[in-house]
């Protein structure tokens, strides 16, 4: 039996999405039904875990910042409602300004959120294996875990990641292969 749970990096897949792959627009639910079937046929979803932040609104939000607000509300509370969907928010910090003399910002929390939730199915002999979606190093150490747990780790990834994640992966699927 192939028990699967899912965890997605919404920031990291915008960027895939918005770099690679041309701004496509991905339906989640199908996205994490094709990743399963990519690690088996029969392979049965426990969850999708969906990390994201809600959009940067300044002290008074401009029209643009609470258009933007909302659609992600609206669009978070959608994916929410989806079967065997969770979503998990963190917090959206603004930096300084970039070269372009604009501010950045910085997902805050989403990292720990994530390895929380696969340290903890991982532990409980809930999955057999584990999608991450993700670029980030800062996931080794709960893969690490997961791994000693006897769960198989696939990375689903786009081109720029960090080579410790890859390393630590059992498998390793560039995401752009599932909408090929």
């Amino acid at each position: 039996m192939y028990r699967v749970a899912i965890f997605i990096d919404g920031g990291y897949l915008d960027k895939i999405l918005r770099r690679e792959l041309d701004n496509m627009q991905v339906d989640l639910d199908e996205l994490a039904r094709a990743i399963a079937a990519t690690i088996h046929p029969t392979a049965d979803i426990l969850r999708t875990y969906y990390y994201h932040c809600l959009p940067y609104k300044s002290n008074p939000p401009t029209p643009e910042e609470i258009e933007r607000f909302e659609a992600m509300e609206s669009f978070l509370d959608a994916l929410n409602r989806l079967p065997r969907f969770v979503v998990r928010l963190g917090r959206l910090a603004r930096r300084g300004l970039d070269e372009d003399g604009r501010f950045s910002f910085e997902q805050k929390m989403i990292d720990v959120l994530l390895s929380i939730d696969l340290v903890q199915t991982s532990l409980k002999g809930k999955i057999t294996h584990a999608a991450i979606v993700a670029g980030d190093s800062d996931f080794v150490p709960a893969i690490e875990v997961a791994k000693n747990e006897s769960v198989a780790v696939w990375l689903f990834h786009g081109s720029q990641l960090h080579n410790s994640l890859w390393e630590v992966a059992d498998e390793r699927i560039e995401i752009a292969r599932l909408f090929g």
